[in-house]
């Protein structure tokens, strides 16, 4: 329990930072422009270091995950995209991996069951709800990162103000209740129910699993808070973040709401965790070479660039230098 209780501490001491720190020291510049712009720049400066330092990993051979028939012999229909050869279809195969986890979509579990007569048997079953949960988590903070680049522009973009109606169609509320607020709220929880309640899963699982699930169900939290509950300055708030951006900070509003603070220093936690994290698979995808390359081997011989120089041998050479021995122990040479 210690891995699951240790992580949830440290959220609770998170939140409970910004709200000494406003309530208490009045250290609104602090949270609302410095913490920021400190956590940006970590973001930014790692996310970068990570990527040049997985894109330096030699990769001297085709390594792609494969799950259909490769391109053979025209009678043979050939999965294109589980097992793509040119790089159009790679950019296919991508695409379905990163918008619709299709490797998760065909991901099984494995069980281990007895028939009856207590014959063991080994039984595999599909993982959908991981899959749709996951998808539904994902997709929805997606949106909502878009959502609230409302709060940076001015005028609102047309695009963004549509999608911004569109998450609050059934207009339910007021002020108007998002979908995604509730659909990435359900996501989080199964995946950490999923953490919790499955032994097997539960075995395996660090502090650092647990961390960024009770981190950003806190942030989601805080921002439904500010949103639907407490009392926040919105003027205010758009006026911070259109200085944040611009370049041009300024001190935020005391009355602005202490909640927003919690909210800002929330994501700026997650903003500096982010590059050092698990949650970099963000990147790592698109770097991956069981992913990213194309498989024709086949057809294009990949010679390793990092192959040094070796001196060899050949038999004649061998001969050459032992042929007396040879033909003294009685082994056949070439040459006399």
């Amino acid at each position: 329990m210690s891995r699951v209780i240790f992580p949830l501490i440290v959220v609770l001491v998170l939140i409970a930072i910004p709200i000494l720190g406003v309530k208490v020291a009045g250290l609104h510049m602090l949270f609302g422009v410095v913490v920021p712009y400190v956590a940006f720049a970590i973001f930014i400066i790692g996310f970068i270091w990570r990527v040049i330092y997985w894109a330096q990993s030699p990769v001297p051979f085709r390594i792609p995950t494969t799950a259909g028939q490769q391109r053979s012999l025209p009678w043979f229909k050939q999965s294109r995209w589980d097992n793509p050869f040119t790089t159009g279809e790679v950019v296919v195969r991508m695409a379905l991996e990163v918008l619709c986890f299709r490797s998760l979509f065909r991901n099984k579990r494995i069980d281990f069951r007895q028939l009856p007569d207590g014959t063991p048997i080994i039984r595999y079953s599909p993982t959908k709800w991981l899959w749709a949960f996951a998808l539904l988590f994902h997709w929805s903070f997606l949106i909502i990162l878009i959502r609230h680049i409302r709060l940076a522009t001015v005028p609102i973009p047309g695009p963004i103000e549509f999608l911004d109606h569109l998450d609050a169609i059934f207009e339910i509320g007021l002020p108007q209740l998002y979908l995604t607020d509730l659909t990435i709220l359900a996501g989080l929880l199964f995946l950490l129910c999923r953490r919790l309640f499955i032994p097997q899963l539960r075995y395996i699982s660090l502090p650092a699993d647990y961390f960024p699930l009770f981190l950003i169900i806190s942030i989601v939290c805080s921002g439904m808070l500010m949103r639907y509950f407490l009392r926040t300055d919105i003027v205010g708030v758009k006026e911070l973040v259109m200085g944040l951006v611009s370049f041009h900070p300024h001190a935020p509003a005391k009355d602005i709401g202490t909640i927003f603070f919690v909210h800002i220093f929330l994501v700026s936690c997650l903003f500096a965790y982010f590059p050092f994290s698990k949650l970099m698979h963000m990147g790592g995808v698109f770097l991956s070479p069981t992913r990213n390359l194309a498989n024709n081997s086949r057809y294009k011989r990949h010679i390793n660039p990092w192959n040094y120089p070796v001196k060899t041998h050949p038999y004649e050479e061998y001969e050459e230098e032992f042929r007396e021995f040879m033909k003294q122990a009685g082994i056949p040479v070439e040459k006399e």
